[in-house]
């Protein structure tokens, strides 16, 4: 097994920031605006990683897909209005990314969130700085469940696609991590609704927290080429 460095790389929207409640705010302000009733926080958080398109159909499920793409553009101009309100990294993600910097890794993020949020919410964060590989939904012409993403991550950090770990919480996440031949990992913490089945994605592993990733790593210490060190 090699020991040289290793990247992780993280789905943003549900693994590496929790940025329901701010999208949260924009739809109930998007709602207000329509002289319609908010919904509860529960019955919008395990939407946000299906993004805007997902949002404004359950704020709006009978509207017809011309008003639907209104909505969804009104939405957005709410949403990056407040971008990072709320938002904030996961409990336990702070310390993660400390040890990985430490360690001498890579990091960053493959999303199918718009470069023009993507970017300004990492540097609110003050993220951007730090990170190895920023790729955002529209920086290339497929996105994810797509591989080609994950593989301009891996260009962006300089290792090989079997050296990154890719960490989502929606299936084309594990999808377009394997497609791209790296190792994936589920974060359980994430925003999975009821009617999924993470079992069935087909990933490496779930972790309940970010601190779970040190046991599992550990782990494969007997498996060769591993994408970490």
């Amino acid at each position: 097994m090699s020991h040289e460095p290793g990247a992780v790389l993280f789905d943003l929207d549900g693994t590496l920031l929790d940025t329901a409640p701010d999208m949260h705010a924009a739809l109930n302000r998007l709602l207000a605006e329509n002289d319609r009733a908010p919904l509860p926080f529960d019955a919008v958080r395990n939407h946000v990683s299906h993004g805007s398109h997902a949002l404004v159909t359950l704020a709006f499920p009978d509207a017809p897909d011309e008003q639907t793409e209104a909505l969804k553009k009104r939405y957005l101009e709410i949403y990056a209005r407040d971008l990072c309100i709320a938002t904030a990294l996961f409990p336990g993600m702070d310390a993660l990314l400390g040890e990985i910097e430490a360690r001498g890794w890579h990091w960053g993020v493959v999303t199918n969130k718009p470069t023009w949020l993507t970017e300004p919410l990492l540097e609110a964060l003050g993220l951007a700085p730090r990170m190895s590989a920023i790729v955002s939904g529209d920086s290339l012409a497929r996105r994810k469940p797509d591989p080609d993403p994950m593989w301009l991550a891996a260009r962006q950090t300089g290792l090989e696609p079997a050296r990154h770990c890719y960490w989502g919480d929606a299936e084309r996440d594990i999808v377009a991590g394997k497609r791209a031949g790296m190792s994936t990992l589920i974060a359980g913490w994430g925003y999975i609704d009821s009617a999924q089945d993470p079992q069935t994605w087909g990933a490496d592993g779930m972790l309940e927290q970010p601190g779970d990733f040190w046991p599992w790593h550990a782990a494969l210490s007997d498996i060769p080429d591993t994408c970490l060190p």
